[in-house]
């Protein structure tokens, strides 16, 4: 593989540690345990049965406590330490032919990760504004189908996988922006 497919591979899982961190990591884990791809060397830690099974673990608490609007927004909050730095690290592991990190990818990931995290955290805060939970669950089961689905790509198409994440966070900040827009022109209606 090519260091411009590694770097796409990179970012998109630091993409996805911002949204999903334990899916991310537990689904690394899983392609490298099968075979499905050579892993790099820093990144061979998440194919330990004990690395999948805490990951997948807490991928499953983290979808059920994902769809509980305000307990999203908490875990969220908690989860800004975890994200960013999950996401520097796979960033810099998934282009790290022998295993040593650099600096200048984890401060890429690191970003990425935030950036990402940022865009799901305050889409969930905007949306548990809505006093229905229907919002809050179609968001979620949207940002699980769309970690799911890159995190199936990468590996096979890290540019089309790239194209994926993008193209919904471009998705996601148009819709936060005009839903942002919504509400303050509803409640100056109100005034």
């Amino acid at each position: 593989m090519s260091e411009a497919h590694l770097f796409a591979i990179g970012i998109v899982l630091a993409w996805l540690a911002g949204v999903r961190v334990y899916l991310t990591v537990f689904g690394v884990g899983v392609a490298g345990w099968f075979g499905w791809l050579d892993l790099p060397p820093a990144l061979a830690v998440a194919q330990s049965p004990w690395v999948m099974g805490v990951s997948g673990a807490l991928a499953l608490v983290e979808f059920f406590t994902d769809k509980i609007p305000g307990v999203d927004s908490v875990s969220d909050l908690l989860h800004t330490l975890l994200r960013v730095p999950v996401g520097a690290f796979l960033a810099a592991a998934a282009i790290s032919p022998d295993g040593e990190l650099g600096a200048g990818m984890l401060a890429t990931g690191a970003g990425i990760a935030l950036g990402s995290h940022a865009l799901k955290a305050g889409s969930r805060a905007l949306l548990n504004t809505s006093p229905e939970p229907v919002s809050n669950w179609t968001a979620s089961l949207g940002e699980d189908a769309v970690s799911v689905s890159a995190l199936a790509l990468v590996f096979a198409w890290p540019w089309v996988a790239l194209a994926v994440v993008l193209t919904a966070s471009a998705l996601v900040a148009a819709g936060m922006w005009w839903l942002l827009r919504w509400l303050r022109g509803s409640g100056r209606s109100r005034v």
